[in-house]
């Protein structure tokens, strides 16, 4: 197997003047050395904004500019070094609200001749804007006036990192018919044909991907960015094994993180609480190019308001351009965003009515019959429990309507904040399973999920145990996916493997013990309805019939009589489920339906501030989750408390620094402090099970719902303890102490 590295730009903007390979070319054990005009093919997706290396212009710090493949990986690093890349910097754009405006720099001047799927990306020739989601909801303006308060705020935080364990790895080879195998730590590996053939013309049944157990993915790996890279250099050295490997520097700094934001709303309510209006811009930091920060800019806008019933919205989401790295999906999916946003409103809010925040949330939660931003009709069964969450938080957080309590120089602060979110989900998007019943009269489960740690493959194997009446050791769900041999699933993002893999399951398994039942009946000479499929047997349902039980393994392959005769078929079941409700939104107003049902939360922390430090420490985090129904107890609380840890890491102390040139000066862990052993808090979690009537069991995904309402409930509970605005990522003492001191409202 060869070795690739990779040489980026140290420039976050400049033209590229020249390149001189041959030094490196010349290197002891190097195969090959690449650059943007060997392969000047535009990718990316959902809009192809970025060649597959740079070619003539860098527009991040740490783009990728060549590619050395060598025998080892040493050697592919020293040449590297040995290649003269001659550089003119150009203005640098930072803000993604300065690149908004009109004097700035263009990024991408020729953006009207990328190609992109219109129904995903909307981006405006002579901006800087890689899409303007617009959500237009009543008539906001004409209702300011009856607005006995207004408030307004203005939000942000920088990019950062996913910090999962296991660094992107791909190994990419060309076999001697041209067809390319790759083995990647994706996400999504069946998009990755498809763009394969839109980068290199390959066509996609002639790419098969590989994806084994991944090592962690918080949405980092749900865009196949280094794969044309990796097959980049396997075309180059056609009949070898290439593997390229990022280090942890190279993901924070090359590849895409999570995106940043710059936001501003105005809430308008009346005297008693009642929401009227909203208006909400985001300026999301989208990055260099575009990736899915464009589909992470729409998640948050649609859901704008909060689980909160507003009549009359105004939202506008511009995911912006700028010379730092570009952004792809993280754990919440532009949801943690938008909540810190309306959540810092409505607490001030709550403030200047003098009104408990619990009580003004309860006043105001969304419910059956009311419509979302973008105009959809809610139902028990789409929206679930956003009152009985806030309820019980009220219990479990012990919130009595006093937000602090001060003894001297320390403060007890408490915080709180509703959470809901949907999926962005395409309306085609799709996930097929098989079951195949084994001789020995085990299950074997193939599913494209990619198991990622989130315990998908788990649940789909309770699934198919509880059809069959089984235990779930007999159970066995095929780990690896293997594009060409597994049915195909969407993405393994959005909290959608349960709903819909889960489905494609049940399918499955039903149309297999389907298949058993026919095959039985000739055997017991009984109806096939009543046959029953039970502790790895078939029998008739009589209960005064005494023939005997058949091991579901006889029936496997048919059943084979003693003279030899047989009945029946194969019993390998076939299920698929394909997204339901789901419309597209309006390019004008944003009506539409943009996912399924909501999973809705109410989440809190308590703190404990020292005023004369300026430094906290969380004492207890709480969760609230509408799941609809838990189906494995463990798994569903590891998932809500990783994601409570994820988001109080990510509010308290994470964020990339950018230098005055563009470049991130904290890449590695040892600057870049995320939450450790130690630090945490307790976790408490409950649950309410208002099910989901489309879904399996009527489960809800809550992946991503422990993370997504913490750095608002963090927020709003250092507000309350120093008496001042925290809206400003990360949460540190040193921003604590600019604003007591008055040094600016952010870092």
């Amino acid at each position: 197997m060869l070795h690739a590295a990779l040489l980026t730009s140290p420039h976050a903007h400049a033209r590229i003047l020249s390149q001189d390979t041959t030094r490196a070319f010349a290197a002891e054990g190097v195969r090959a050395v690449i650059t943007g005009r060997d392969y000047p093919n535009k990718t990316g997706s959902p809009l192809a904004d970025r060649h597959v290396l740079a070619v003539d212009r860098v527009r991040y710090a740490g783009e990728p500019v060549a590619i050395v493949v060598a025998d080892s990986l040493a050697q592919a690093e020293a040449a590297t070094k040995l290649i003269d890349v001659q550089y003119q910097p150009l203005p640098t754009i930072q803000s993604p609200k300065m690149s908004y405006y009109s004097n700035t720099p263009l990024l991408h001047p020729n953006i009207n001749t990328y190609v992109g799927d219109s129904a995903e990306v909307n981006p405006i020739p002579g901006t800087n804007i890689a899409t303007h989601v617009p959500i237009r909801k009543g008539n906001p303006e004409a209702m300011w006036a009856v607005c006995d308060e207004i408030v307004e705020c203005e939000v942000s935080f920088p990019q950062s990192h996913h910090a999962a364990m296991e660094t992107h790895v791909v190994i990419a080879e060309v076999t001697p018919n041209g067809d390319i195998d790759i083995t990647t730590s994706s996400q999504s590996p069946y998009s990755i044909p498809s763009l394969m053939q839109a980068t290199f013309g390959v066509q996609p049944s002639k790419v098969r991907v590989h994806t084994p157990y991944v090592g962690g993915g918080f949405g980092g790996k749900s865009s196949p960015y280094i794969e044309p890279l990796a097959v980049a250099a396997a075309l180059t050295v056609a009949g070898r094994k290439v593997k390229l490997r990022c280090t942890r520097e190279q993901v924070m700094t090359c590849l895409p993180g999570h995106i940043g934001l710059e936001a501003k709303v105005r809430l308008g309510a009346t005297r008693d609480g009642q929401f009227v209006a909203a208006h909400i811009t985001y300026w999301f930091d989208g990055g260099a190019y575009s990736d899915r920060g464009v589909i992470v800019t729409r998640a948050a806008t649609q859901d704008c308001t909060g689980p909160y019933r507003i009549h009359h919205v105004h939202c506008d989401g511009f995911c912006m351009y700028t010379n730092h790295p570009p952004t792809t999906a993280y754990r919440g999916f532009g949801h943690p965003e938008q909540t810190l946003v309306i959540e810092r409103a409505i607490e001030i809010m709550a403030h200047k009515l003098s009104i408990d925040p619990l009580e003004l949330r309860l006043l105001n939660a969304i419910g059956p019959g009311d419509t979302t931003p973008t105009q959809a009709r809610l139902t028990r069964s789409s929206i679930g429990d956003v009152h009985g969450c806030l309820v019980r938080l009220q219990q479990l957080l012990d919130w009595n309507g006093t937000a602090a309590a001060r003894k001297g120089k320390t403060v007890i602060a408490k915080g709180i904040a509703g959470v809901w979110k949907t999926s962005s989900t395409p309306q085609n998007a799709s996930s097929g399973a098989i079951v195949r019943v084994n001789d020995d009269s085990t299950i074997t489960v193939l599913s494209g999920v990619v198991e990622i740690g989130q315990g998908t493959k788990t649940v789909l194997a309770q699934m198919v145990a509880e059809l069959f009446h089984i235990d779930i050791g007999q159970v066995n769900v095929v780990l690896e996916v293997d594009t060409q041999t597994h049915p195909e699933h969407w993405k393994t993002v959005a909290s959608r493997s349960t709903l819909l893999a889960g489905n494609a399951v049940v399918r499955a398994a039903q149309d297999a013990i389907r298949q058993l039942k026919k095959t039985a009946s000739f055997v017991l000479q009984c109806e096939a309805d009543d046959i029953h499929v039970a502790g790895g047997y078939a029998y008739c349902a009589d209960a005064h019939d005494t023939r005997a039980k058949i091991p579901i393994g006889a029936l496997a392959k048919g059943y084979t009589f003693q003279d030899g005769h047989t009945v029946g078929e194969m019993a390998i079941g076939h299920g698929s489920y394909t997204i339901e409700h789901v419309t597209k939104l309006d390019p004008t107003t944003g009506k539409g339906v943009p996912g399924p049902e909501w999973t809705v939360a109410a989440q809190g922390v308590e703190i404990e501030y020292q005023k004369d430090t300026y430094t906290y420490r969380v004492r207890r985090a709480v969760s609230v989750v509408d799941c609809g129904k838990v189906l494995h107890p463990d798994l569903a609380l590891g998932q809500i408390k990783g994601g409570m840890n994820m988001g109080l890491s990510l509010a308290s102390r994470e964020g990339y620094v950018y230098d005055d040139s563009g470049a991130v000066t904290n890449p590695q862990f040892r600057v870049y402090p995320i939450q450790r052993y130690g630090d945490h808090p307790t976790y408490d979690v409950a649950f309410l099970e208002t099910p989901d009537l489309d879904a399996p069991w009527g489960l809800r995904g809550i992946g991503e719902h422990g993370l997504i309402g913490m750095p608002a409930a963090l927020a709003n509970a250092l507000s309350n303890a120093t008496g001042m605005e925290v809206n400003h990522m990360p949460m540190t003492s040193e921003l604590l102490w600019r604003l007591q001191a008055n040094e600016g409202d952010g870092p």
